[in-house]
């Protein structure tokens, strides 16, 4: 780990203190264990330097451990955690979240939340820092973020007496947002204990523009469930691979725009890797995202009519071949689709209040036709009372989050800093017009509990 050089000229809200945190954080490999980690410690970790460093600001601690099992017995939890938690007693063990606040407990009309994940995807990146620019796993998705948050919120409370007094500010540092959980073990449960404010601010890659909608995804498993066979006997079998391979085609073509503003990534293709046998069971993964509830809705029957259609074809291209006639006579029978995860809620804002509020501070709007990405923001969808935005530095592309080369640049991290401490200022100066607090859509944020 490369010792961090002197901070720029000027008066950067960074300082050499925030530099080593952040090297500190890119150091703990804090992937979970959905992306196959193996250091169950580093994200508490990761945390307690957090909380460590936040205290600076003023925030202190009010809660540092997971959620109640039972937050993994709702039937939208993703198939993935479910699995992981029954195969590991300590699977919620360690990935614990951190919440923060600022002051006493404000009302939360005067309330501002910043949530921010601590978790990576997996691999492992050199870490170090150039001077200008900080690379490693998480340098922007999200630990560099989540370190200019703590300077932003810093250079707020030195400027605004009232930050702390007259005005909370919450900041939830999670684990549980990357390798498909969805944040339904570490967002979703804060949220439900009422742990948000009137503007909520989820802290991922944006560009620096505000972007008040998160998508939501489905991830649909189509498996076969065939017999093997000898390579020199191939009709004797099913092909999976031939049956998989053609459905894999048939989907991405006719699911290719089929509800406009949705999108389809077809994934994993698995049958086997051995080249003298016929492997008669498989499986085809594909997810779906989507903007809106009824749109995913509609993407799923789209899945499930193309699907029919695909097995169709598939009987009559191959019906009368030798080595593929049991699998197309079969196919239909032996393919099962089922659902990892689905009917998960999108996140789609607005409030003209906030939105001008985030624009005098420095983050742009984002084009309304930018539909977002997924993120655990999805959960702060219909929260009464509130208004929530997705909004960081640095691009989940041009800076390759989730890739081989991850980096973040110091200028984007003083930035955001900037925009974070401006927004401060002008919520503590600018008291949030009253909204209807109308129905909560989801009943788990009645009664829930993160104990």
């Amino acid at each position: 780990m490369t010792p961090p050089p002197h901070p720029p000229p000027g008066h950067p809200l960074l300082d050499g203190t925030d530099h080593e945190l952040l090297l500190r954080l890119l150091s703990l490999p804090t992937a979970g264990p959905l992306e196959g980690g193996t250091a169950p410690e580093a994200l508490r970790s990761a945390q307690r330097h957090y909380a460590h460093a936040a205290a600076r600001a003023g925030l202190r601690v009010l809660r540092h451990a997971p959620c109640d099992p039972v937050w993994l017995e709702r039937p939208d939890v993703p198939a993935v955690v479910r699995r992981a938690a029954e195969a590991d007693p300590g699977f919620l063990t360690a990935q614990p979240s951190l919440l923060l606040r600022l002051g006493p407990q404000a009302p939360r009309s005067r309330t501002v939340m910043f949530n921010v994940h601590l978790d990576t995807v997996a691999g492992d990146e050199p870490v170090r820092f150039t001077g200008r620019r900080f690379h490693g796993r998480g340098a922007v998705d999200a630990k560099g973020p989540a370190v200019a948050l703590l300077a932003g919120i810093r250079a707020a409370a030195a400027a605004s007496p009232g930050l702390g007094r007259d005005v909370g500010v919450l900041v939830q540092a999670v684990g549980g947002e990357e390798g498909g959980a969805m944040g339904t073990y570490g967002t979703r449960p804060l949220l439900a204990a009422g742990h948000y404010g009137r503007l909520n601010v989820f802290c991922e890659p944006t560009g620096l523009r505000s972007v008040p909608r998160a998508t939501a995804s489905m991830t649909a498993r189509i498996t076969v469930e065939g017999e093997d066979a000898i390579d020199d006997r191939p009709e004797a079998g099913h092909n999976a691979s031939v049956l998989l391979g053609h459905l894999a085609q048939h989907l991405g073509h006719r699911l290719d725009g089929a509800v406009p503003g949705t999108r389809v990534c077809v994934a994993g293709l698995r049958t086997g890797e051995l080249h003298n046998r016929v492997y008669g069971r498989g499986t085809l993964l594909l997810n779906l995202s989507y903007g809106h509830g009824d749109d995913g809705r509609r993407l799923a029957g789209a899945l499930n009519d193309a699907l029919q259609d695909g097995l169709a074809r598939f009987g009559e291209r191959f019906g009368e071949t030798a080595a593929f006639a049991r699998t197309a006579k079969d196919a239909a029978r032996i393919v099962r689709l089922h659902w990892d995860k689905r009917d998960l809620p999108a996140l789609r804002d607005s409030d003209p209040w906030a939105e001008a509020l985030l624009a005098g501070a420095g983050a742009a709007p984002a084009p309304a036709d930018d539909p977002g990405f997924t993120c655990d923001a999805l959960w702060a969808s219909g929260l009464p009372g509130a208004f929530t935005t997705v909004l960081g530095p640095g691009s989940l592309e041009a800076n390759h989050a989730h890739a081989q080369g991850e980096f973040v640049d110091l200028d984007d991290l003083e930035e955001f800093a900037g925009v974070v401490a401006r927004l401060l200022g002008a919520f503590a100066d600018h008291p949030a017009p009253p909204v209807p607090s109308g129905e909560d859509p989801d009943p788990c944020r009645k009664g829930g509990t993160t104990a």
